[in-house]
């Protein structure tokens, strides 16, 4: 089991552990003298790290793989990392040290996932949803793969909490507005993000596969329903459409990675369901960092551009998200 982790590496430190090189880079000093620029990471963040005179053996390590490394924490012009002594390959590892998972309750989330889909009653969108998520191989990576490679839901099994929240979002938004068609919104809510199966990888860390550089999650994500949609064949033109332009433009705006802006209430509903979860999930990641250093506020260097609240919460108080759209509740309600 790890000791130092890179979340909690301080200056000073002696580091011994393993950990995965997430980049790696050559570089001559100003003296010319060959040094390493590396990142490291684990569950818990990102390192950087320095190796000046590195040997033949560091210097073939490949970026991706996981190593043992020995050395110092130290502090550079403002910025902490570690100078390296000895990098070499990791012969033991486990991967939940090196990769951070979803909080909450796996089975309790396909369990909810599973509520949702059965709540839906329209056959031709009931039919669609069962086939996207009775194809096994498809689930197994659904189940495991985040939600980014940051900023929100970046851990293993972050997908699925993100599905299911932003379906429950829809659920309950559905009931509200008297024109939403409540089975295509919570259809939609359900697949929106399914091309992340095939933009995201998950190894000793999340990257982007070629396809999600070039393409993208958002029309990665239509390309699979509309594979779907064909083989289905009796699906009505007019459902097949919307359920397609939710896909593409649940991000909102083109600037924003969507290739059309939404134009039914459905997929406006949708829309803002995945951005106020994804910003929430992102909040509640950003003030957890100053509520493990014991402050009230974050500084301003995060993806909000501001200083966040922090409170710390009192010796007594126990509190976890629910299943049921990531609610924190008191432990034991």
């Amino acid at each position: 089991m790890k000791k130092s982790y890179a979340g909690s590496v301080a200056e000073g430190d002696k580091v011994s552990d393993v950990f995965a090189l997430r980049s790696k880079e050559l570089r001559s000093s100003r003296n010319g003298e060959a040094y390493l620029a590396l990142e490291l990471s684990d569950r818990t963040g990102r390192l950087a790290a320095v190796m000046f005179r590195p040997d033949r053996l560091a210097q073939a390590l490949p970026a991706g793989s996981v190593v043992a490394v020995e050395g110092t924490a130290t502090t550079y012009r403002g910025v902490l990392r570690v100078s390296v002594e000895r990098l070499r390959l990791a012969g033991k590892w486990d991967a939940t040290d090196l990769l951070p998972t979803s909080p909450r309750d796996r089975d309790e989330l396909l369990a909810r996932l599973r509520e949702l889909v059965r709540g839906i009653r329209d056959p031709h969108l009931a039919k669609i949803v069962r086939v996207v998520f009775g194809d096994r191989t498809f689930m197994q990576n659904f189940k495991r793969c985040p939600g980014a490679q940051s900023y929100h839901h970046a851990y293993i099994a972050g997908l699925l909490e993100h599905t299911v929240a932003v379906a429950t979002l829809c659920e309950g938004m559905a009931s509200m507005y008297a024109d939403v068609n409540h089975d295509l919104l919570v259809a939609g809510a359900l697949l929106h993000d399914i091309g992340k199966v095939d933009e995201l990888t998950c190894t000793t860390g999340i990257d982007y596969t070629d396809e999600g550089r070039f393409i993208g999650h958002v029309v990665l994500g239509e390309e699979r329903l509309r594979r779907v949609l064909d083989r289905l064949g009796d699906v009505p033109s007019s459902l097949r459409v919307q359920l397609s332009h939710m896909m593409l433009s649940h991000h909102g705006e083109l600037e924003w990675g969507s290739p059309k802006r939404p134009c039914t209430l459905e997929a406006l509903i949708l829309h803002h369901a995945d951005n106020m979860d994804a910003k929430a999930a992102g909040f509640v990641e950003t003030a957890a960092a100053a509520v493990r250093a014991e402050e009230q506020w974050t500084d301003a260097s995060n993806a909000f551009h501001r200083p966040l609240y922090a409170p710390q919460p009192a010796e007594d108080d126990s509190w976890v998200r629910s299943v049921d759209g990531g609610r924190y509740i008191r432990r034991g309600a």
